[in-house]
């Protein structure tokens, strides 16, 4: 099993309904698909960052 962080934030109210619900929609209502999800999102946003540096 692989190690997992833990991250608490804050987000904007509409971004998360919308999100949840967007998550349910493709993964269904299974066990840890919200952090699926976040991990797929927060790669994507690192792969935009790390290409804008270049």
């Amino acid at each position: 099993m692989e190690n997992m962080g833990v991250i608490t934030i804050s987000i904007d109210d509409e971004v998360e309904r919308k999100f949840r619900k967007l998550v349910e929609k493709k993964y269904g209502k299974i066990r840890g698909a919200l952090g699926v999800a976040i991990t797929e999102a927060m790669k994507l946003w690192i792969k935009k960052v790390e290409s804008e540096e270049q």
